[in-house]
């Protein structure tokens, strides 16, 4: 199986390279996002879980966003592989994706990939897709600097787990998004060679 791991803050095109490489490697990408809006919109029992949090104003926490990826992961029909972006995002999480894909399919993560970019640019990037985006978080330069910060802070960690595992790879996710694609595809064959 092929596992990657896709790190990046928001405005680094994460989302757009995702999809890309779920087309490229027919893997189905996860994204913790897609999952929050599935088991809220859907009322279920884990999206009840996370409402109430969420209502409070609190973090979710990691246990129930774990219980979402493992729900998502039992619909899966002996896939290749997946695309896991925006899970983990803790230490205790990753350390869950280890033991899961351990537990489930008797494998790993092949590889973390975080796209690097500079902060003034992601600043740059939200703020106009911001003109489009309809999301309230991406119009307001302090809270975008907060979510930027709040990424850095808690990456750190994770990329301790995964660089002491010898599977963090940062690529440079500034210039024309074919090149940036071809960058992340060549890391992703390279950690397939090494495995």
């Amino acid at each position: 199986m092929l596992n990657i791991v896709l790190f990046g803050p928001p405005g680094s095109g994460k989302g757009t390279q995702a999809k890309f490489l779920e087309e490229k490697y027919q893997t189905p990408q996860i994204s913790t996002g897609d999952l929050f809006r599935y088991n809220l919109k859907n009322d279920t029992d884990l999206g009840k879980q996370a409402r109430e949090y969420m209502d409070k104003g609190s973090l979710v926490p990691d246990e129930i966003t774990t219980n979402m990826l493992i729900d998502e992961l039992d619909k899966g029909k002996g896939p290749k592989g997946y695309i896991f972006d925006g899970y983990p995002r803790t230490t205790s999480q990753a350390e869950a994706l280890d033991k899961i894909l351990e537990d489930k399919f008797e494998d790993e993560v092949t590889v973390t990939v975080a796209l690097v970019v500079e902060d003034e640019i992601l600043v740059q990037r939200l703020l106009e897709r911001g003109k489009t985006s309809g999301r309230a978080d991406d119009v307001d330069e302090d809270i975008i600097r907060h979510r930027i910060t709040e990424y850095y802070t808690k990456t750190a960690e994770v990329a301790k787990h995964y660089k002491a595992q010898g599977k963090w790879v940062e690529i440079d996710g500034v210039g024309e998004i074919d090149e940036i694609t071809q960058k992340l595809i060549e890391a992703i064959n390279d950690a397939m060679i090494n495995e």
